[in-house]
């Protein structure tokens, strides 16, 4: 037994989770101290985290959890081991360091009036963080398994789902957010996910995702 558990793990690197979980933990700090004082959110689990904490009061430290671990359970067939595990560990990440940021007050109070510069700043904080946990082969958020797995039984093209998703959780964001921060929200979408591409592709002396 213990023969299969060390074949099920060998392939596992420690580095990898430990910087899936710290880069989720980056991507928790620029979720707390920018989007949800803003008033500009995210697309997909992001979003909807932050649509539950408006109406609900859930904070996204346990609703994120949740969401994420029914995506990776809805996706466990079509990901492999290491995508589960790594991701698992960013989740994990997100939510112990947002628990921890609640404690003290946000950072930068004075994005509460400067859309634009949220919009900018928070796309930053989830395009970097997102795009090294994704390169060590992992994800910051569910999004990633639920994505893949609309594709899969839909066959439609992965891009074209991500853009449904982040759609949906917006339109819905508009029965607390104005129609002019949602523009805002849309900006932060699209750049956020142009940065994570940028990382993905980026050529680095040794390469995270062999760390």
């Amino acid at each position: 037994m213990f023969a299969r558990i060390k074949s099920y793990f060998e392939e596992i690197r420690l580095s990898s989770c430990i910087i899936a979980f710290f880069s989720s933990a980056m991507l928790a700090f620029g979720l707390y101290n920018i989007h949800s004082l803003s008033g500009v959110t995210e697309g997909g689990i992001l979003g909807l985290t932050l649509l539950l904490e408006h109406w609900f009061g859930i904070s996204p430290s346990i609703s994120g959890m949740v969401l994420n671990l029914l995506c990776y359970l809805m996706g466990w067939k079509f990901l492999g081991r290491k995508f589960i595990i790594y991701s698992i560990a960013a989740a994990t990440g997100f939510s112990i360091s947002y628990r921890i940021f609640e404690l003290f007050d946000p950072l930068f109070p004075q994005l509460a009036e400067r859309p634009l510069a949220a919009a900018i700043l928070g796309a930053v904080f989830v395009g970097v963080s997102a795009g090294i946990c994704v390169r060590v082969g992992g994800a910051p958020g569910g999004d990633d398994a639920l994505a893949m797995s609309i594709a899969r039984v839909t066959h439609m093209d992965i891009r074209w789902v991500y853009l449904l998703c982040d759609l949906v959780v917006l339109v819905l964001s508009l029965s607390y957010i104005p129609v002019q921060r949602i523009a805002y929200s849309f900006l932060t979408v699209i750049l956020s996910g142009q940065i994570i591409g940028i990382v993905q592709k980026m050529k680095f002396h040794k390469e995270i995702s062999q760390v």
